[in-house]
């Protein structure tokens, strides 16, 4: 549990950072008045308990694939009950893409609104240091991407405490306020907040772009449940969490509300004087713990698309012995840094971010709602009008909140979506292209059992030695293995065609990952199977082949074959020009097999052929 409030959290606990004074923003917002204040303070609790609590915590977390949760897990289990090729297929997965790149347009974000609107308490307790604000908050992510190659386990355990404290003050901080104005309580009763949206539809409308931003970092309680459990994670919110984001919020409000001039910074400026370089530097590490959570959860992201065939091969690096689920990608890490980089000297100030924010995170939240739609119909099989009240309720919510979202575009609403357009474009590309490439390659083909019969009744030369022949498809002979025949003329003692199978499950027992076939004359058909959260590793396939098959392996005795084709854009139908030029470079920029499924260099060979497509 303190493990989860560490890790988990840290995004949705830093909202009370930049929440309210975006709502009362004078380009963004809405005008102050005391009416305004109930209204916006109600929304926000009510925000709180029904997306955060009603929705995720009791519904959304139900949804785990085998413990694994966030919205590819999502769309995995919700795929499950569609036959593949079908149009529902299809746009499950385009639904499942979109959400997973809208959730690296919030990563880009996040990091830089959260470091930025803490630093941005330097300027309250001294004004002069203004302008040194956007390269401390530069510094400070810059270091923080930087140490992201020796994983977050040497800083992990102080993530918990470190969030445990900042939870605990925010809520003195609200404690200590509100009695100032014990009246602001009564923003518990939503009355408050149905009257205003009635009163007020459209400054409503308007201030729920605003009040969204106290549940951004909802999809990580759903995204960062394998790592510690559901239990851990529900007990976490409703016991420390939510209590503390209610308290403080109805802190400031206490604040505002006695002193309307505070709505300026009304996070930094419900702080007594004595404790407000403290309260920095506590909020910094808060959002510094915020972004790393973020950054891993986007590492965490990449590797299940690269697993699910939505981006190409990328170098994957294991940071820790003991947790499989710590990686690092260097490719991601730095575009992540440079975006962030680029973020905060185009925004300047958090309250710029704020606008840009909230798109993202509605978006993913909506598509979230429509999954779990499929797999409360199909998969829970509950009683249809209670799914039908739910998901009715929950789509009004979220599309309240998205569309509230939309008329912030111009101000800043483009960017994320600009980053979700441009990894769609990939991951859309990507899939489509691997599509094209195997069918092209299916269609000349040879049926893998009657070219192995074929072969052991006229048998070239057989040397010493093991070959393992990487293979797309178990039913068809690989390229490499007719280039090799073709210009070496002889075949190897022992052959051994691998095929390396993602499954829709985050891990896979090694009890389940491998299956043997003999087709006869020491010619082989093996099948390794992996989750969408694992990174295939041939040194333990053939471990597990040793150990399961009784077989014996000499790596200096072994050599591994694959086939590398070079894609040519053509005119011929299947994918604009553009993009298929943007496949071909894709495929070759993508990660060496050899590093990717950690095949020793020396023992690699590589065959193939220009493939139009």
């Amino acid at each position: 549990m303190l493990a989860a409030i560490g890790v988990v959290f840290g995004d949705i606990g830093t909202s009370p950072l930049y929440a309210l004074k975006e709502c009362f923003d004078a380009e963004h917002g809405i005008a102050f008045s005391p009416e305004a204040l109930y209204g916006v303070i109600s929304m926000m609790i009510w925000a709180l308990i029904l997306v955060v609590t009603f929705k995720y915590v009791l519904f959304v977390m139900r949804a785990d694939n085998k413990g694994e949760g966030g919205v590819l897990s999502l769309m995995a289990l919700a795929l499950r009950s569609v036959k593949s090729g079908t149009k529902e297929y299809f746009v499950l997965m385009i639904l499942g893409m979109l959400g997973a790149c809208m959730l690296i347009g919030e990563s880009v974000i996040t990091p830089a609104i959260s470091v930025l609107s803490a630093v941005e308490g330097i300027e309250i307790a001294t004004p002069a240091l203004k302008q040194f604000i956007i390269p401390i908050a530069v510094v400070i992510l810059f270091c923080l991407f930087v140490i992201q190659k020796y994983g977050t386990a040497m800083v992990g355990n102080l993530f918990g405490p470190v969030t445990l404290i900042w939870f605990l003050a925010i809520a003195a901080l609200g404690i200590w306020n509100i009695t100032n104005a014990p009246e602001i309580a009564l923003a518990f009763n939503p009355m408050y907040a149905i009257r205003f949206i009635t009163d007020h539809p459209l400054t409503a409308y308007i201030v729920m772009g605003a009040v969204v931003l106290v549940v951004t970092g909802v999809e990580a309680l759903y995204l960062d449940m394998g790592h510690f459990g559901r239990n851990p994670v529900r007990f976490a919110w409703l016991l420390i969490v939510l209590p503390s984001l209610l308290l403080n919020y109805l802190g400031q409000g206490a604040l505002v509300l006695s002193n309307p001039e505070a709505i300026r910074n009304p996070f930094y400026m419900m702080v007594p004087e004595w404790a407000l370089w403290p309260m920095v530097g506590l909020a910094t590490a808060a959002t510094v713990i915020a972004s790393q959570a973020v950054i891993s959860g986007t590492f965490s992201l990449v590797s299940q698309a690269i697993s699910l065939g939505f981006l190409p091969r990328m170098n994957i690096l294991h940071t820790s012995d003991s947790e499989r689920g710590q990686i690092y990608i260097p490719i991601v890490n730095w575009a992540l840094l440079v975006m962030v980089i680029v973020t905060i000297i185009e925004f300047g100030e958090s309250v710029n971010l704020a606008a840009a924010y909230g798109l993202s995170v509605t978006s993913t939240m909506l598509i979230t709602t429509i999954l779990l739609s499929i797999v409360m119909r199909r998969e829970w099989r509950i009683n249809p009008v209670l799914i039908a009240l739910l998901i009715v309720f929950f789509f009004a919510v979220d599309l309240a909140f998205w569309t509230a979202t939309l008329i912030k575009i111009k101000d800043g609403g483009w960017y994320p979506l600009l980053i979700a357009l441009v990894c769609f474009t990939c991951l859309i590309t990507w899939y489509k292209g691997r599509k094209l490439l195997r069918d092209k390659l299916i269609s000349n083909s040879i049926p893998m059992e009657a070219f192995v019969g074929s072969l052991l009744a006229h048998p070239p030369h057989r040397v010493e030695g093991t070959a393992i022949f990487l293979t797309a498809h178990i039913d068809y002979v690989p390229v490499a293995m007719l280039h090799n025949l073709k210009h070496n003329r002889v075949m190897h003692e022992r052959i051994f065609f691998l095929k390396l199978s993602t499954w829709d499950v985050p891990y896979v027992n090694d009890s389940e990952r491998i299956t043997m076939r003999d087709l006869g004359g020491q010619v082989f058909l093996v099948r390794a199977v992996y989750g969408f959260k694992e990174t295939p590793d041939i040194n333990s396939i053939l471990t597990l082949l040793e150990k399961q098959e009784n077989l014996s392996f000499d790596l200096m005795d072994t050599s591994f074959f694959i086939s590398k084709d070079t894609i040519i854009p053509s005119a011929s139908p299947g994918m604009a020009l553009w993009q298929e030029s943007l496949f071909s470079w894709m495929m070759q920029n993508a990660a060496k097999p050899s590093d990717f499924f950690k095949i020793p260099t020396n023992r690699l060979v590589e065959l193939g052929a220009k493939v139009e497509i």
